[in-house]
């Protein structure tokens, strides 16, 4: 009998009762206690990303953003919990462009209402079963106790080590002989553990109000009450914008999704608030090509994968931006037809090597065209990252999947509360014709961006990355994997992987690096050469780059199992089931 050889450097992790897969081990084994406990798939997912908020400081925090997408299996719905905060009202964007000469800057100035925190508890009280002691427990060991610090987080807090130290109230996150944290160093959060019991206090304390009330009531006391109040102190003495009204009139929403078809998986993403319609728009358009005849990550697949994010990517830049407050024409950009038009324009032996011209998606909504971001023009710059990711499906068929983000590389810790204040603000424009332009009590456009798949009414499958703009260029290339190619999750996700910035990007001051295009080194040299015949300007990637993203994923009724689940090895990303 033959040796069996694995197609992947980790195994697929199939189960009978439930997964998680979460962008730090030690918070995939939270979510699974979570549901050993019996919680449901909101219970284990608030849970475990409140431990990615505690063992993943560098990349996400509780007082940061937290988009959440959710399919109920009893009702057959998906609705999202949009986890991004606002900024204050006394924000403008003249302040920055002429006081601040045109910059966003580190510090507190950049900052916007947190938001994680209240989409956490909004997604237990509405959807979950357990109360916040439950879901807390884990994470509070973890930032009492500690973890030992991973390559990848002290490879991010080296990075910004001077940005820290200048802070004296993060100083949790340097060693005590002020020097950066190394792997194996245990680091501890105590101020953000004494929050964490002040929350399950609370809770306690209007138990009797019931379970949903409950939990409200901690949540109100990060909103309205003591921290509330400490977290605007700390703002008005740093210099920042955010006030106490800015914190308790605020309230995530709950609200459906956007969706599309493609190839019999309806796929759905958070709305244009953040850049998560970039992946049905992108799948739209390659429903007019048949992939699978091409073969995997073969020039011609690529190529059309590339060309198709290039389309997208130029929409996101023309349109996207916060509903309240811009008229975003959605229903086009995801029209079936419109995707036919951006189809014809892509060219099988030329390659768009500046962000072509958004097309008109106006058009199919019955409407003249409307306002849209103006042209612009190179601005070569280095490559960010940040978030995390973490999805969950239970023993019911529910799913959960977040991305949140927020590190304490941006903005100082906020004393005696162990948060930062949402940082976002920096993925904001100062140009007042950009849909996404800073305006008071406007969303900046957010990058995470968690998505699942139905298949017939029900989960096919969950999953979220992080990698800023590389985020959809990563969902994307994991859904036709799937799809088109037939892959398990975790070879879908180990899969080399390809991502253009042929885009202003997101993050301030925003790069724009026309015709640029990375591709990882496991990609075939002749497929780099036939690549750059069709005028793209590919250069390699070390394999497994972190840039590149890291997908969290669980699949759902395949041939695979009930459930299949996947983690990309090139963060510290883990899957678990039962």
């Amino acid at each position: 009998m033959a040796s069996y050889v694995t197609p992947t450097f980790r195994p697929l992790i199939s189960s009978s009762k439930f997964s998680v897969s979460a962008g730090h081990y030690l918070a995939a084994q939270a979510g699974m206690r979570i549901l050993h406990k019996g919680g449901n798939a909101i219970d284990a997912g608030v849970a475990a990303g409140i431990c990615i908020n505690v063992t993943q400081p560098d990349l996400t925090n509780f007082g940061g953003v937290a988009p959440i997408i959710i399919y109920l299996a009893k009702t057959q719905e998906v609705v999202t919990i949009s986890g991004l905060g606002r900024w204050p009202k006394k924000a403008t964007l003249e302040h920055f462009r002429d006081e601040l000469g045109g910059d966003i800057p580190l510090g507190v100035k950049n900052a916007i209402v947190p938001s994680a925190c209240d989409a956490w508890l909004t997604a237990l009280a509405r959807f979950g079963t357990m109360t916040v002691a439950d879901v807390l427990e884990p994470a509070l060991e973890l930032a009492t106790d500690g973890y030992p610090v991973s390559p990848l987080m002290s490879h991010m807090l080296v990075g910004v080590h001077q940005n820290i130290q200048q802070w004296p109230s993060s100083r949790e996150y340097v060693r005590e002989d002020g020097k950066p944290f190394q792997p194996g160093d245990t680091i501890r959060q105590p101020t953000l553990a004494r929050t964490f019991r002040a929350l399950i206090d609370t809770e306690r304390a209007a138990s009797s109000r019931g379970r949903a009330d409950a939990i409200m009531a901690a949540r109100d006391l990060f909103y309205k009450g003591e921290i509330a109040e400490k977290m605007a102190r700390f703002s008005r003495e740093q210099g920042g914008f955010l006030d106490y009204d800015d914190l308790a009139e605020f309230a995530v929403a709950v609200e459906p999704a956007v969706k599309t078809r493609y190839r019999g998986y309806d796929v759905y993403a958070c709305g244009p608030w953040c850049q998560g319609p970039v992946v049905p728009q992108t799948l739209n358009i390659l429903e007019h090509f048949d992939l699978a005849s091409y073969g995997h990550n073969s020039p011609e697949s690529l190529h059309l994968i590339i060309e198709a994010l290039k389309a997208s990517f130029s929409d996101r830049h023309a349109f996207y931006g916060d509903p309240d407050f811009v008229d975003v024409p959605i229903n086009g950009l995801l029209n079936k037809e419109y995707a036919r038009d951006w189809a014809g324009r892509i060219l099988m032996n030329a390659a768009w090597n500046e962000m072509p011209q958004p097309g008109d998606p106006w058009k199919y909504e019955g409407r003249s065209p409307g306002a849209m971001a103006q042209h612009e023009e190179p601005k070569p710059g280095p490559l960010g990252t940040d978030t995390s990711c973490l999805s969950v499906v239970d023993a019911e068929g529910n799913g959960f999947s977040a991305t949140p983000s927020d590190g304490v590389r941006y903005t100082p810790v906020v004393p005696d509360v162990g948060v930062v204040l949402s940082p976002r603000g920096y993925q904001s424009w100062l140009d007042p014709r950009h849909p996404s332009s800073l305006a008071p009590g406007k969303r900046p456009r957010l990058t995470p961006n968690p998505g699942l798949m139905l298949k017939d009414g029900k989960l096919a499958m969950v999953f979220g990355t992080p990698g800023l703009d590389v985020q959809p260029q990563a969902m994307t290339q994991l859904i036709v994997n799937v799809v088109d190619y037939g892959m398990d999750p975790q070879r879908a996700i180990e899969a080399p992987r390809v991502a253009t910035f042929n885009f202003p990007e997101t993050q301030h001051p925003h790069h724009y690096n026309p015709g640029a295009l990375f591709a990882e080194g496991r990609i075939a040299d002749a497929t780099f050469q036939a690549l750059s015949a069709k005028g793209h300007r590919p250069t390699k990637w070390p394999d497994f780059i972190a840039t590149a993203g890291a997908l969290c994923a669980i699949r759902v009724g395949s041939e695979h199992g009930r459930l299949a689940a996947g983690a990309d090895p090139r963060r510290t990303a883990y899957a678990m089931g039962w």
